[in-house]
């Protein structure tokens, strides 16, 4: 049967209506495109950390010891190292003050430290003979007692402690010098170096009793109970004591109550 000219049209309008209907629903159903996932960004990896080192007895008491031990200036020595107390008497040999304290410490059976300045030890070289005798430590204190040693160069410094040291073993030539105290206590780190390569540990102290200062109005015996209260009352175990022979008699006076009050508390050593 032959369609007529609109009928054919219209039959074909229907069929592409229809395609397109049937497109629009695949279109539909057919699910999007799965868009490809970016991967996370890789975050750096941490380093590990170091492991501390494990805790013992001896690790913990070697902190202690290294937190408690106190150090003088330029890295000078304070404390002896062990439970002992030490007495040191600066700038002698004075000719009436050190003998009279050497008998003294005889007496009570006490081993010192002598640091000497190198003028008096060539006036009064015997003397230096007499504090080696009695079992003593000696320490160079320099040739002129200089406060300002430490302001000099390298070669005036080491100059000065080997004319001192000369001196010292020119009295007393079997004697050992193992300590160097600067005047005043004015270490410098150039200065302790100077001393150590020369043979010497640089001494400071922990109790100081100030018993070179005599304020104006203060009497003789003002002075040694001064002396006496403060050795007393700052010194413990390990401690260095700093005194003075040179010109002063109420230190050596002070010293005769302080021997028996301190070898009751402590034990007195000596220096090596």
């Amino acid at each position: 049967m032959r369609l007529s000219r609109p009928r054919k049209l219209a039959l074909v309008a229907v069929a592409l209506l229809a395609v397109g209907l049937a497109g629009r629903a695949a279109a539909e159903t057919t699910p999007a495109p799965k868009t490809q996932a970016v991967a996370p960004a890789v975050k750096a990896t941490a380093k590990p950390k170091k492991k501390p080192a494990p805790r013992t007895k001896a690790n913990a008491k070697a902190k202690a010891v290294a937190h408690r031990t106190p150090i003088g200036p330029g890295g000078s020595k304070m404390i002896t190292g062990s439970r002992g107390v030490a007495l040191t008497f600066d700038d002698g040999p004075d000719p009436v003050q050190t003998p009279a304290l050497l008998k003294l410490l005889k007496q009570q059976k006490v081993h010192a430290t002598f640091c000497l300045v190198g003028k008096n030890v060539h006036r009064h070289p015997e003397l230096v003979r007499q504090i080696v005798a009695g079992g003593h430590t000696l320490c160079n204190h320099t040739w002129s007692h200089d406060l300002r040693l430490g302001k000099r160069t390298a070669a005036q410094i080491r100059a000065d402690l080997a004319r001192t040291n000369a001196e010292i073993r020119k009295a007393a030539p079997t004697a050992k010098i193992k300590f160097f105290r600067a005047p005043g206590g004015n270490f410098t780190p150039g200065v302790v170096a100077i001393a150590r390569s020369m043979g010497m540990s640089s001494l400071y102290w922990r109790v100081d009793p100030r018993d070179w200062e005599h304020p104006e109005g203060e009497t003789d015996a003002q002075h040694r109970w001064r002396v006496i209260q403060r050795v007393q009352r700052n010194t413990h175990d390990g401690a260095i004591v700093l005194s003075h022979d040179y010109a002063q008699p109420d230190t050596i006076a002070a010293y005769r109550t302080l021997l028996p009050w301190l070898k009751k508390r402590h034990q007195l050593v000596g220096l090596q």
